[in-house]
């Protein structure tokens, strides 16, 4: 079967390097895939990962000092009905989109109030860095319109959206350098950051490295040339080195975790937007034919 796109045009292979770089098209049944997983995580961030921002309810309203993004758009001041209207209509919303109806309307109302979550949670004096690639992520999939798990067809307008999310990931990473560069100039590959983390939250996993004393200096070098380096990740193309990428990605991840007990959840997610999870749908949607084959051989 032919693949076809729904916004390339002739003159595509005319434009610019990066205008093609970024509207390369991307099957929209990896956009289907991606909104599920993306969309089913938000009540397992609203109820596990982020539960404490429900405790904002409950805490006086002088204590709210809001974001930039906030004070912008005058957004209110939480109080106790607020936080929990804005959680389980996140929640609701957020399962309801899911299910792939009504794309463009649930999917703005699912950005939106994660927004106002994260304004909420993130207002009190503590901002995390995970959280941008996932809100690009849940900005720009209602861009795209209606996507199946068995849609064959391609998307310039999925492939510009999965870019987006792919520079947010690569920035996260390199912006965490230059803020290291920035605030703790070069002293901070040679000084204690791990070793301090470490003593504060290691596991069995990484208690031991306190005893080579050169190791976690080391690690610090490896960790802002890496992230230094982040910007080689747009040079990823073919389907297989995406793969080796976001393996690479969710094993830092998973060591960090390991040592030091921190996750970085919804930068995970985002990261497994970058996957061509196309080939899942696809391997799934010939199986379920010679399912059916042998079971009509088997009724004969």
């Amino acid at each position: 079967m032919t693949t076809m796109s729904t916004n390339t045009t002739p003159t595509t292979a005319a434009r610019p390097l990066t205008s093609r770089w970024w509207f390369t098209p991307v099957p929209l049944a990896r956009i289907a895939v991606v909104r599920v997983i993306a969309y089913l995580f938000i009540p397992v961030d609203v109820f596990l990962t982020t539960a404490w921002v429900k405790a904002h309810a409950d805490v006086p309203t002088e204590w709210y000092a809001p974001l930039l993004i906030g004070r912008v758009l005058h957004l209110p001041t939480p109080t106790h009905t607020l936080v929990l209207v804005v959680q389980w209509a996140l929640v609701l919303a957020a399962v309801a989109a899911a299910t792939g109806r009504a794309p463009r309307l649930l999917g703005t109302a699912v950005f939106l109030l994660y927004l106002e979550w994260m304004v909420i949670a993130m207002s009190y004096g503590k901002v995390d860095h995970d959280r941008i690639a996932f809100l690009v992520l849940l900005a720009v999939l209602p861009t795209i319109g209606c996507a199946r798990f068995r849609d064959r067809r391609s998307s310039e307008a999925a492939g510009w959206a999965m870019a987006a999310v792919l520079v947010t990931v690569m920035l996260t990473y390199f912006l965490a350098a230059w803020a290291k560069i920035r605030f703790g100039g070069w002293d901070w590959p040679t000084g204690s950051t791990l070793t301090r983390a470490v003593l504060r939250r290691g596991t069995w996993a990484s208690d031991w490295t306190l005893e080579v004393p050169w190791l976690l200096t080391a690690a610090q070098w490896v960790m802002v040339i890496l992230e230094l380096a982040a910007p080689l990740m747009l040079f990823v193309r073919s389907d297989r080195a995406r793969i080796g990428l976001v393996l690479f990605l969710l094993g830092f991840h998973l060591m960090v975790f390991a040592g030091v007990t921190i996750i970085f959840l919804p930068h995970v997610v985002a990261i497994l937007s970058i996957l061509p999870w196309e080939r899942l749908t696809a391997r799934f949607a010939r199986q379920a034919p010679q399912s059916l084959a042998t079971s009509s051989s088997a009724a004969a």
